[in-house]
């Protein structure tokens, strides 16, 4: 159980009620993030495998399922691709769904999925680190318009999460986690602001100047180690992942 049983009994009803075959899903967003608040959403992400005569009709299915509603007060955010997409993606250096795949909060996996874990270890590239520069960027744009603590609190989850897997190798979402070895107080303080009060928290004008100080910081330090990681320049998983796709939509 990753929540209480009535949480975890309306999102395996989800799972359960998804109109494709699922290949894994697991929960993302502020809940894999370490900082959920008391209206936080529930984000549930994934791949699907469509079947093989649904791929070959004249006219297949769209590759992305979006679900969103809310089922005995709680209010779910469900999407998954289909497993040639989120494939496709996992290759072009895109760092959420390597977060999806490395996910502990697994809700649905078929055997086929410690195999994908597996493969996306070598598709993990220096070339992500624009994937976190540009989510920052984009986290930033966002925390300027509203001054949300919300905003900035993802900020420095995603450039804490780029800059440690550009050290490391290894993908970690969790803030909490991650500032036990960054040790950013400011960073502890955002949390837990962010975790005890509504997501409409914000911040004053007089805070703001520390914060787009750090934020260019972290953008230095994610470049930097960038420029020193032993990560490779392209993935090595291209073959594995189309073997394996052929056998997910042919078995």
């Amino acid at each position: 159980m990753i929540f209480s049983e009535p949480i975890d009994k309306v999102l395996l009803h989800a799972v359960r009620a998804h109109p494709h075959p699922l290949l894994f899903v697991t929960i993302s967003g502020a809940h894999l993030y370490g900082f959920p608040s008391a209206d936080s959403d529930y984000d549930l992400r994934g791949a699907h495998v469509l079947p093989a005569r649904a791929v070959l009709a004249l006219e297949p299915p769209g590759e992305t399922c979006e679900i969103a509603r809310t089922q005995d007060g709680l209010e779910l955010d469900f999407v998954t691709h289909d497993a040639r997409k989120f494939f496709t993606m996992l290759l072009k250096h895109n760092g959420l769904v390597l977060e999806h795949i490395y996910s502990p909060l697994i809700l649905f996996a078929r055997p086929e999925f410690d195999e994908l874990r597996e493969i996306a270890r070598g598709c993990i590239t220096k070339h992500h680190t624009h994937h976190y520069l540009n989510f920052a960027a984009l986290q930033w744009k966002l925390f300027c318009k509203s001054n949300k603590v919300k905003q900035l609190v993802y900020l420095y989850r995603v450039l804490l999460t780029g800059i440690h897997l550009m050290r490391t190798g290894e993908v970690e979402p969790n803030l909490q986690r991650l500032n036990e070895v960054f040790r950013l107080r400011h960073v502890t303080d955002l949390i837990a602001c962010k975790m005890a009060g509504p997501e409409i928290s914000v911040l004053t004008d007089s805070e703001r100047a520390f914060h787009e100080s750090e934020y260019c910081r972290l953008r230095i330090e994610l470049m930097d180690a960038t420029k020193l990681t032993d990560l490779p320049d392209e993935p090595s998983g291209h073959d594995a992942l189309n073997d394996l796709l052929l056998r997910l939509r042919l078995g």
